[in-house]
Protein backbone atom coordinates (compact mmCIF):
# COMPACT_ATOMS: atom_id res chain seq x y z
CA UNK A 1 0.00 0.00 0.00
CA UNK A 2 2.01 2.39 -1.38
CA UNK A 3 2.66 6.34 0.13
CA UNK A 4 3.02 9.31 -2.58
CA UNK A 5 7.07 8.78 -3.52
CA UNK A 6 9.04 11.73 -3.82
CA UNK A 7 11.05 10.64 -6.83
CA UNK A 8 8.53 10.27 -8.90
CA UNK A 9 8.06 13.32 -10.94
CA UNK A 10 4.51 13.16 -12.93
CA UNK A 11 2.53 14.30 -16.22
CA UNK A 12 -0.49 13.52 -18.37
CA UNK A 13 -0.49 11.06 -21.53
CA UNK A 14 -4.41 10.19 -21.76
CA UNK A 15 -7.52 10.56 -19.66
CA UNK A 16 -6.90 8.95 -16.44
CA UNK A 17 -3.41 7.72 -16.89
CA UNK A 18 0.20 9.30 -16.16
CA UNK A 19 3.60 8.84 -17.27
CA UNK A 20 5.84 9.33 -14.67
CA UNK A 21 9.64 9.50 -14.58
CA UNK A 22 10.79 6.88 -11.62
CA UNK A 23 13.71 6.60 -9.40
CA UNK A 24 15.50 9.72 -10.83
CA UNK A 25 14.41 9.00 -13.80
CA UNK A 26 15.35 5.83 -14.43
CA UNK A 27 11.59 4.54 -15.32
CA UNK A 28 9.05 5.90 -17.49
CA UNK A 29 6.10 4.50 -16.06
CA UNK A 30 2.45 5.03 -16.95
CA UNK A 31 -0.05 4.52 -14.59
CA UNK A 32 -3.43 5.61 -13.82
CA UNK A 33 -3.73 9.04 -12.30
CA UNK A 34 -5.82 7.67 -9.48
CA UNK A 35 -6.05 4.88 -7.10
CA UNK A 36 -3.32 2.51 -6.68
CA UNK A 37 0.10 4.10 -7.93
CA UNK A 38 3.41 3.35 -7.09
CA UNK A 39 5.33 5.27 -4.34
CA UNK A 40 7.45 4.34 -1.19
CA UNK A 41 7.07 0.93 -0.67
CA UNK A 42 7.81 -0.04 -4.26
CA UNK A 43 11.09 2.21 -4.08
CA UNK A 44 12.73 0.24 -1.43
CA UNK A 45 11.32 -3.03 -2.23
CA UNK A 46 13.64 -2.24 -5.34
CA UNK A 47 16.24 -1.05 -3.41
CA UNK A 48 16.19 -4.29 -1.15
CA UNK A 49 17.03 -5.85 -3.81
CA UNK A 50 20.17 -5.08 -4.75
CA UNK A 51 21.28 -6.16 -8.11
CA UNK A 52 20.01 -9.21 -8.73
CA UNK A 53 21.21 -11.35 -12.18
CA UNK A 54 19.12 -14.45 -13.69
CA UNK A 55 15.78 -14.61 -13.69
CA UNK A 56 13.81 -12.19 -11.41
CA UNK A 57 10.01 -13.20 -10.35
CA UNK A 58 8.12 -10.06 -9.67
CA UNK A 59 5.04 -11.40 -7.65
CA UNK A 60 2.59 -9.07 -7.64
CA UNK A 61 3.68 -6.54 -10.01
CA UNK A 62 1.38 -4.42 -10.33
CA UNK A 63 2.32 -2.10 -13.16
CA UNK A 64 5.54 -3.54 -13.38
CA UNK A 65 7.89 -1.00 -11.19
CA UNK A 66 9.93 -3.23 -9.37
CA UNK A 67 10.73 -6.05 -11.82
CA UNK A 68 11.36 -3.41 -13.99
CA UNK A 69 13.82 -1.19 -12.17
CA UNK A 70 15.70 -5.09 -11.26
CA UNK A 71 16.10 -5.35 -14.90
CA UNK A 72 17.23 -1.78 -15.95
CA UNK A 73 19.88 -2.46 -13.37
CA UNK A 74 21.36 -5.76 -14.58
CA UNK A 75 21.70 -6.88 -18.08
CA UNK A 76 21.93 -10.09 -16.76
CA UNK A 77 18.74 -9.95 -15.52
CA UNK A 78 15.33 -11.12 -16.49
CA UNK A 79 12.04 -10.53 -15.33
CA UNK A 80 8.75 -12.42 -14.57
CA UNK A 81 5.88 -10.04 -13.99
CA UNK A 82 3.05 -11.68 -11.98
CA UNK A 83 -0.40 -9.72 -11.99
CA UNK A 84 -3.69 -10.96 -11.26
CA UNK A 85 -4.98 -7.08 -12.29
CA UNK A 86 -5.89 -7.42 -16.33
CA UNK A 87 -6.01 -3.49 -16.42
CA UNK A 88 -1.82 -3.43 -14.30
CA UNK A 89 -1.10 -6.46 -16.11
CA UNK A 90 -1.49 -4.31 -19.17
CA UNK A 91 0.53 -1.60 -18.33
CA UNK A 92 3.23 -3.45 -17.03
CA UNK A 93 3.65 -4.82 -20.83
CA UNK A 94 2.88 -0.96 -21.67
CA UNK A 95 6.15 0.16 -19.43
CA UNK A 96 8.21 -2.98 -20.52
CA UNK A 97 8.01 -1.21 -24.23
CA UNK A 98 8.67 1.85 -22.96
CA UNK A 99 11.63 1.40 -20.96
CA UNK A 100 12.96 -0.79 -24.06
CA UNK A 101 12.66 -3.95 -21.38
CA UNK A 102 10.03 -6.33 -23.46
CA UNK A 103 12.88 -8.54 -24.20
CA UNK A 104 14.06 -9.40 -20.72
CA UNK A 105 10.59 -8.57 -19.15
CA UNK A 106 7.47 -11.04 -19.63
CA UNK A 107 4.25 -10.06 -18.21
CA UNK A 108 1.87 -13.42 -16.70
CA UNK A 109 -1.35 -12.17 -15.54
CA UNK A 110 -2.38 -14.92 -13.09
CA UNK A 111 -3.23 -15.54 -9.99
CA UNK A 112 0.49 -16.62 -7.94
CA UNK A 113 -2.05 -18.75 -5.51
CA UNK A 114 -3.20 -21.51 -7.85
CA UNK A 115 -0.50 -23.92 -8.74
CA UNK A 116 -1.86 -24.41 -11.62
CA UNK A 117 -2.36 -21.02 -13.45
CA UNK A 118 1.35 -21.07 -12.74
CA UNK A 119 2.21 -24.21 -14.47
CA UNK A 120 -0.28 -23.51 -17.44
CA UNK A 121 1.64 -20.34 -17.98
CA UNK A 122 5.00 -21.39 -18.07
CA UNK A 123 6.09 -20.49 -14.78
CA UNK A 124 7.96 -23.39 -13.20
CA UNK A 125 8.67 -23.67 -9.81
CA UNK A 126 12.35 -23.38 -8.42
CA UNK A 127 13.71 -21.03 -11.21
CA UNK A 128 14.05 -17.70 -10.30
CA UNK A 129 17.19 -16.52 -8.77
CA UNK A 130 15.22 -13.71 -7.53
CA UNK A 131 11.69 -13.36 -5.84
CA UNK A 132 10.97 -10.20 -4.83
CA UNK A 133 6.95 -9.11 -3.54
CA UNK A 134 4.99 -6.43 -1.89
CA UNK A 135 1.67 -8.44 -1.17
CA UNK A 136 -1.32 -7.07 -0.31
CA UNK A 137 -1.60 -5.97 3.25
CA UNK A 138 -5.27 -7.23 3.98
CA UNK A 139 -6.57 -10.16 4.40
CA UNK A 140 -10.34 -10.70 2.93
CA UNK A 141 -13.11 -9.57 5.37
CA UNK A 142 -10.51 -7.75 7.39
CA UNK A 143 -10.97 -3.94 5.86
CA UNK A 144 -13.74 -2.38 3.83
CA UNK A 145 -12.95 -3.21 0.15
CA UNK A 146 -12.31 -0.12 -2.07
CA UNK A 147 -15.17 -0.23 -5.24
CA UNK A 148 -12.11 0.28 -7.32
CA UNK A 149 -11.27 -2.80 -8.53
CA UNK A 150 -7.25 -1.87 -8.81
CA UNK A 151 -7.22 -0.53 -5.03
CA UNK A 152 -9.11 -3.45 -3.49
CA UNK A 153 -6.60 -6.39 -5.47
CA UNK A 154 -3.94 -3.77 -4.11
CA UNK A 155 -4.79 -4.03 -0.69
CA UNK A 156 -6.96 -7.06 0.13
CA UNK A 157 -5.49 -10.86 -0.92
CA UNK A 158 -7.28 -12.71 -3.26
CA UNK A 159 -9.86 -15.99 -2.11
CA UNK A 160 -8.88 -18.89 -3.01
CA UNK A 161 -10.09 -22.55 -2.17
CA UNK A 162 -9.59 -22.54 1.24
CA UNK A 163 -8.96 -18.82 2.00
CA UNK A 164 -6.32 -16.61 1.22
CA UNK A 165 -3.56 -15.68 3.55
CA UNK A 166 -0.27 -13.67 3.93
CA UNK A 167 1.28 -17.01 4.92
CA UNK A 168 0.14 -18.81 1.42
CA UNK A 169 0.79 -15.88 -0.85
CA UNK A 170 5.17 -16.15 1.14
CA UNK A 171 4.68 -20.25 0.42
CA UNK A 172 3.81 -19.31 -3.17
CA UNK A 173 6.07 -16.80 -3.98
CA UNK A 174 9.15 -19.13 -1.99
CA UNK A 175 7.82 -22.05 -4.60
CA UNK A 176 8.99 -19.92 -7.28
CA UNK A 177 12.48 -19.42 -5.49
CA UNK A 178 15.63 -21.80 -6.83
CA UNK A 179 17.44 -22.90 -4.08
CA UNK A 180 20.38 -20.70 -2.83
CA UNK A 181 17.97 -17.48 -4.25
CA UNK A 182 17.12 -14.73 -2.56
CA UNK A 183 13.72 -13.36 -1.42
CA UNK A 184 12.82 -9.67 -0.38
CA UNK A 185 9.30 -8.49 0.76
CA UNK A 186 8.11 -5.54 1.99
CA UNK A 187 5.21 -5.52 4.57
CA UNK A 188 3.91 -4.34 7.78
CA UNK A 189 5.72 -4.63 11.38
CA UNK A 190 2.02 -6.49 12.97
CA UNK A 191 2.61 -8.90 10.45
CA UNK A 192 5.95 -10.31 11.61
CA UNK A 193 4.73 -13.24 13.84
CA UNK A 194 2.52 -14.55 9.87
CA UNK A 195 6.13 -14.45 8.11
CA UNK A 196 8.00 -16.02 10.33
CA UNK A 197 6.04 -18.70 10.33
CA UNK A 198 5.75 -19.05 6.66
CA UNK A 199 9.18 -19.02 6.05
CA UNK A 200 10.54 -21.45 8.47
CA UNK A 201 12.26 -24.18 6.77
CA UNK A 202 11.81 -22.72 3.75
CA UNK A 203 14.57 -19.17 3.98
CA UNK A 204 17.38 -18.58 6.54
CA UNK A 205 20.33 -15.80 6.27
CA UNK A 206 16.77 -14.20 6.97
CA UNK A 207 17.00 -10.61 7.89
CA UNK A 208 13.94 -8.39 9.26
CA UNK A 209 14.88 -4.42 8.61
CA UNK A 210 12.34 -2.54 10.11
CA UNK A 211 11.96 0.79 8.59
CA UNK A 212 10.43 4.23 10.36
CA UNK A 213 8.50 7.17 9.22
CA UNK A 214 11.08 9.58 11.20
CA UNK A 215 13.51 8.36 14.45
CA UNK A 216 10.64 8.71 17.74
CA UNK A 217 8.19 7.16 15.20
CA UNK A 218 7.42 3.43 15.67
CA UNK A 219 8.42 1.32 12.40
CA UNK A 220 5.53 1.58 9.69
CA UNK A 221 6.86 -0.83 7.11
CA UNK A 222 8.97 -4.05 7.54
CA UNK A 223 11.59 -5.35 4.43
CA UNK A 224 12.38 -9.18 4.88
CA UNK A 225 15.69 -10.75 3.27
CA UNK A 226 16.43 -14.24 2.78
CA UNK A 227 18.41 -16.80 0.66
CA UNK A 228 16.70 -20.39 0.25
CA UNK A 229 17.85 -23.56 2.09
CA UNK A 230 20.40 -21.36 4.34
CA UNK A 231 20.93 -22.07 7.14
CA UNK A 232 22.46 -19.24 8.56
CA UNK A 233 20.25 -17.50 11.49
CA UNK A 234 17.83 -15.09 12.10
CA UNK A 235 19.26 -11.28 12.76
CA UNK A 236 17.97 -7.65 12.92
CA UNK A 237 19.57 -5.27 10.42
CA UNK A 238 19.96 -1.70 11.33
CA UNK A 239 16.79 0.35 10.93
CA UNK A 240 15.83 3.01 8.03
CA UNK A 241 14.58 6.29 9.07
CA UNK A 242 12.68 7.77 6.64
CA UNK A 243 12.30 11.48 7.37
CA UNK A 244 14.03 14.40 9.17
CA UNK A 245 12.58 15.74 11.88
CA UNK A 246 11.65 18.70 9.59
CA UNK A 247 9.68 16.15 7.41
CA UNK A 248 12.92 16.27 4.46
CA UNK A 249 13.78 12.62 3.81
CA UNK A 250 17.07 11.45 5.03
CA UNK A 251 20.17 11.33 3.05
CA UNK A 252 19.59 7.65 2.76
CA UNK A 253 16.13 7.82 2.24
CA UNK A 254 16.01 9.88 -0.53
CA UNK A 255 18.88 8.37 -2.06
CA UNK A 256 16.74 5.03 -2.28
CA UNK A 257 14.18 6.80 -4.01
CA UNK A 258 16.37 8.13 -6.92
CA UNK A 259 17.48 4.40 -7.14
CA UNK A 260 21.06 5.64 -6.12
CA UNK A 261 22.02 3.04 -3.53
CA UNK A 262 20.67 -0.16 -2.00
CA UNK A 263 19.25 -0.57 0.99
CA UNK A 264 21.88 -1.23 3.72
CA UNK A 265 21.37 -4.78 5.12
CA UNK A 266 24.33 -4.51 8.10
CA UNK A 267 26.82 -6.93 8.10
Amino acid sequence: MPDPSPGLESGPIADGFTVDRWLGGRLALVQPQGGHRVGTDAALLAAAAGTPEGRIADVGAGVGAVGLALAQRSERAFADLIEIDPDQARLAAINAARNGLQARARVLRLDVLRPGERREAGLADETADCVVTNPPFFEPGAVHVSPDGARARAHVLPLVEGGATLAAWIRASLALLKPGGRFAMIHRPDALATILAAVENRLGAVALLPVHPSANASAHRLMISGVKGSKAPLRIAPALILHEADGRLTAEADAIHRGQTPVDWGA
